[in-house]
């Protein structure tokens, strides 16, 4: 007879355990110690097993019969109630320890090792910062719970301290994380999907850069005559002259020049498009780099810390130099020197703008092109390095005295 509620209420323990039976497998164990615990006997492949639904009275008769019938179900489907069971448990016991911050650890350690589309060191260090900043708030959640209102109240406590650009590029990295979240299972979806538009748009700002020529010239000028640390002259001036990325300029090798071949490969762990770039060197930075390499080669970096010839100078260096020299953050920075030779080398009407771009060591924006487009314009290339140097120099010996002195008194 099926049992009643009652006579599952009233059942007494006994010395030793003693089974309630139910119908269609479903029957109540009864513990000495008074615990009541429901069980399921059924029959998969031929083999005889048992289903632990769970105890009373927090399963009640009814809901016991619930979940009975539940693996009734499953075994039409030729499916075992018990392994489901232990699935489905294994599966909430790795959603709930599944953080968004580890994660976020996890897409991370995965951008720095995946492939040619790895990140660079530099934009690692970056990308995890602006990650940690989540984790006071949704950071030890289980991706699993986290709504998009979660993530928005996120990165607007970043928002709300003014700083935009660094809570926009959160908002766009927590994406990113959701989105590998998708990709290997653990969420059915990007949470941060429709949160485009929600946090203000930073005002952009470009790099100081000089651009014109006769400024140029007093700019080369008030180099040659800084008296500050002697590496920061010398990576000011090259930094004009070959005119590559601050980041790549301070972790130059010497390993990585050769001054007879007059050429400086930077790899492709070291670029921001992934891809080795050749950089042709004229007469004028060969014999920079000859003196250099007197002070802090031959071995290490070009342009070490002057704590520790281990490390890389700072990154404040250059624009430091120029600070001292009295460029303001508005007039020029290290990156500027970049715009200052795009700038200059298209106006003089001389050279192809693929030779400038790759020059630059911009990727081609059309991708097709890119494809097909494999030429280095290399012959070009060295010819435009040995003419822009020579130009250098020219506007250097032909600056205004008047407007040097200026500037030189200012930075005093």
């Amino acid at each position: 007879m099926p049992l009643s509620d009652a006579a599952v209420r009233n059942a007494k323990p006994r010395p030793k355990p003693y089974k309630l039976s139910d119908s269609a497998g479903l029957y109540l164990q009864v513990q000495p110690n008074g615990s009541k615990l429901w069980r399921h006997k059924y029959r998969h492949l031929g083999k005889e097993k048992k289903l632990s639904i769970g105890p009373y009275p927090e399963i009640n008769l009814s809901e016991a019969r619930r979940r009975r019938d539940a693996a009734r179900e499953q075994l039409h489907s030729g499916l075992d109630p018990s392994r489901e069971k232990a699935k489905a448990r294994q599966h909430a016991e790795v959603v709930a320890g599944c953080t968004f911050t580890l994660v976020a650890e996890e897409y991370c350690s995965k951008r720095k090792r995946d492939g040619a589309n790895a990140w660079a060191p530099a934009t690692a260090s970056r990308c995890e910062y602006l990650l940690c900043q989540l984790d006071g708030s949704i950071g030890k959640l289980p991706i699993t719970d986290i709504a998009p209102i979660d993530v928005l109240e996120a990165v607007r406590r970043i928002e709300r301290k003014g700083n935009l650009e660094s809570a926009r590029r959160t908002l766009q990295l927590a994406g990113a994380v959701f989105r590998y979240a998708v990709a290997t299972a653990r969420i059915p979806s990007d949470p941060t999907r429709d949160l485009r538009g929600a946090l203000l748009t930073p005002k952009v700002t470009h790099y100081g850069a000089i651009t014109d020529p006769e400024k140029v010239g007093e700019l080369l000028r008030a180099i040659d005559a800084y008296d500050g640390f002697g590496i920061t002259k010398q990576a000011l001036l090259l930094s004009a002259h070959v005119f590559v990325r601050p980041g790549e300029l301070r972790h130059a090798l010497w390993s990585e020049i050769d001054l007879d071949e007059c050429v400086w490969t930077i790899p492709a762990e070291k670029m921001k498009m992934r891809k080795p770039h050749h950089v042709p060197l004229s007469k004028q930075v060969v014999e920079l780099l000859k003196d250099l390499r007197c002070v802090t080669g031959p071995n290490g970096f070009v342009f070490p810390s002057v704590r520790s010839r281990a490390r890389p100078m700072s990154e404040n260096t250059l624009n430091g130099g120029l600070r001292r020299l009295g460029y303001t953050t508005h007039e020029m920075t290290g990156h500027g020197f970049r715009a200052m030779a795009s700038t200059l080398l298209n106006e003089s009407g001389r050279w192809s703008s693929d030779a400038i771009e790759r020059a630059l060591a911009h990727g081609d924006k059309d991708k097709v092109r890119a494809a097909y487009h494999r030429g280095t314009h290399w012959k070009e290339r060295v010819q435009m390095a040995q003419w822009w140097s020579d130009y250098l120099d020219k506007l250097r010996d032909t600056v205004n005295n008047k407007s040097m002195r200026r500037r030189l008194a200012a930075a005093a």
